[in-house]
C-alpha cells in the first residue's frame, strides 16, 4: 500500500537502558535518528541525520554512530541497518544535549534536542469513553523494527538538515533489544500485557 502523501519521514529517539559495545558501555545516553525519503522507503534516496547524546565521551559517540548507522551488525537485521540501505545522503552527526522523557505504560513521551527538534506524543484516546485505548502490534518474525510496540499519536517538528513536521501521526513506544546479529526476539513484554 502506497504512503498517504507519497513520500515518507520518521523521527526514532531512544533511551539506551543497559548495554555496551565491545568493551564500551552505553547505558544511560540518548540517541536520535532522523530519515526523510521523497517517495516510498523502498524506493531509497533518503537522507539520514543520526544526534547523539552530547554526554558521551569519545569512544562512546563512536560506538553510537556505528550502531545507529547500521554498521553493528548482520546487513538487513534491523532498522538501522534497513534505512541505512534505502539512504544516499547523509548529514553530518549531531552530538547535542537529548531531553527525553518517556512512560512506556502511559504511552507518552516529550523530546527536546535545542534547535533541532521537539516532539510528544501520547496515546489514541477511545471516542466513546474518552479514556486512553490500548493497542499493541506484537511481530514475532517477520520484522526489523521491533517484537513488540505499543501505539500512539505523536507530534514533531524538526528544523535544519532535516527539516520536517507531523501532527497526530504513527507514534509507536517499543523495547529494542539488539546484538550483533540484529533484533533479539524476546516476548516478554507481550507475555506480560497478556497475562
Amino acid at each position: 500500500m502506497p504512503s498517504t502523501h507519497g513520500f515518507c519521514q520518521s523521527a526514532y529517539i531512544g533511551n539506551i537502558v543497559d548495554g555496551q559495545f565491545n568493551d564500551t558501555p552505553l547505558a544511560g545516553l540518548n540517541w536520535a535518528a532522523l530519515y526523510k525519503w521523497p517517495g516510498e522507503i523502498k524506493d531509497g534516496n533518503g537522507r539520514r541525520q543520526i544526534i547523539i547524546d552530547e554526554r558521551a565521551d569519545k569512544a562512546q559517540r563512536t560506538a553510537l554512530e556505528t550502531i545507529i548507522s547500521g554498521a553493528a551488525c548482520a546487513p538487513l537485521s534491523n532498522l538501522f541497518a534497513v534505512f541505512a540501505s534505502t539512504c544516499s545522503d547523509f548529514c553530518e552527526t549531531l552530538f547535542l544535549p537529548i531531553d527525553l522523557k518517556a512512560d512506556f505504560d502511559a504511552r507518552t513521551a516529550t523530546v527536546a534536542i535545542p534547535g533541532v527538534l521537539t516532539s510528544s506524543a501520547s496515546p489514541k484516546i477511545n471516542e466513546f469513553t474518552g479514556e486512553p485505548f490500548h493497542i499493541a502490534l506484537a511481530r514475532p518474525s517477520g520484522s526489523f523494527e521491533f517484537t513488540y510496540a505499543e501505539l500512539g499519536l505523536g507530534t514533531t517538528s524538526v528544523t535544519g538538515d532535516m527539516e520536517m513536521a507531523f501532527e497526530d501521526s504513527w507514534a509507536d513506544f517499543c523495547i529494542h533489544h539488539f546484538n550483533q546479529d540484529g533484533l533479539v526476539r524476546e516476548r516478554s513484554r507481550l507475555t506480560a500485557w497478556l497475562g
